[in-house]
């Protein structure tokens, strides 16, 4: 598995703790059907960075479920880093779409999918902690203009797209201020139950 994985390694860190480069994420600890998800997408052609489509282009699905089974199961920590000084308002606004979401504009919690602690949630949805606000940003602007994507029905892309430009600097850097949690698993499907959970609204 150690040579099976020197490529992710090379930019996600050793133990897949992501790196000081803030476009190349944690990965560790996230569910296995999130992860198997997205490099298939990379592979198919669904979800686009050269590299990681070069990377996993002919790789069968077992050989990728074993990876994403490899990181799903690992919990190192975090890898330090020194959250940018944002204005107190804008991270209240940032932890209150987090937290609370804004029922006003159908905008769910963000942790109504994502976990109470934001570590995600079997089995297939990624955490958002211990990820830089420029990798964040970047992904909600490329679910928003549909670069990113999900099957039907596709509960980010609608989301996101209630966002506006300060929404997601503010949720961004919200959560690139947050502090490692004492438990890194990602929480059980069957154990959250949120008000305006994603898709709950029309």
């Amino acid at each position: 598995m150690e040579a099976r994985v020197q490529g992710c390694v090379t930019c996600h860190g050793q133990q897949g703790q992501g790196t000081a480069n803030g476009y190349f994420p944690r990965i560790a600890g996230k569910p296995a059907g999130y992860l198997f998800n997205q490099l298939r997408a990379f592979r198919d052609g669904r979800r686009h960075y050269t590299p990681m489509n070069y990377l996993v282009a002919y790789l069968p699905d077992a050989y990728l479920q074993e990876i994403a089974s490899h990181f799903a199961q690992l919990r190192p920590a975090f890898a330090p880093f020194q959250a940018p000084a944002i204005a107190a308002p804008v991270l209240q606004h940032g932890r209150a779409l987090v937290t609370a979401g804004d029922s006003t504009r159908q905008i769910p919690a963000c942790v109504s999918c994502h976990g109470l602690g934001l570590t995600g949630m079997e089995p297939g949805i990624p955490g958002l902690v211990g990820l830089r606000p420029a990798y964040i940003t970047a992904q909600l602007t490329r679910w928003k203009t549909g670069d990113r994507r999900a099957t039907a029905p596709d509960c980010m892309h609608r989301i996101v797209n209630r966002l506006t430009d300060n929404d997601m600097v503010a949720v961004s850097a919200w959560l690139g201020s947050l502090p490692a949690p004492q438990d890194l698993s990602p929480d059980a499907r069957n154990t959250v139950r949120m008000p305006m959970a994603c898709g709950s609204q029309g």
